[in-house]
C-alpha cells in the first residue's frame, strides 16, 4: 500500500516519523498537521503491536526506531498493558483549527485510553 511521501526525501521522512512517534509515546498526545498524523498512525500502531508481543526481538526492533530508551521502556511497561484486549486502533485523530501562519489543517493525535 502506497504511503504519503510528505514532500520529503526518504531519510528526512523517516527521521520525522521517528521523532513524532517518540513524542507521541512520551506525551500521550501531540498536535501536528493532518497529513503527518495519518502517516504517524501507521507507525504508532506497529510500535504498540511490537510492545504487546513483548519479547526481546520486538524490544530491539522498537529501540532501533524510537529515539529515546526511556520512551521505549514506557511503551513496553505501561502503554502496551493498556491495549492487551485491543486489536488495533490505538490512536485517535481529532481535527482542530487550522494553523495561523499557512492555514494548514491541524489535528491532535492521541493514544486511545
Amino acid at each position: 500500500m502506497a504511503r504519503s511521501r510528505l514532500r520529503r526525501i526518504s531519510g528526512a521522512r523517516k527521521a520525522l516519523l521517528r521523532s513524532l512517534v517518540t513524542s507521541l509515546f512520551q506525551y500521550g498526545r501531540i498536535t501536528t498537521t493532518e497529513a503527518k498524523a495519518k502517516e504517524l498512525r501507521h507507525v504508532a500502531d506497529k510500535m504498540i503491536t511490537l510492545a504487546k508481543r513483548g519479547d526481546l526481538h520486538a524490544r530491539r526492533q522498537a529501540e532501533a526506531y524510537i529515539m529515546d530508551k526511556a520512551v521505549t521502556k514506557k511503551l513496553f511497561d505501561e502503554i502496551a498493558k493498556n491495549y492487551t484486549e485491543r486489536n488495533g486502533g490505538y490512536t485517535r485523530i481529532v481535527k482542530v483549527e487550522a494553523r495561523l501562519g499557512d492555514n494548514a489543517p491541524q489535528v491532535i493525535i492521541a493514544l486511545v485510553d
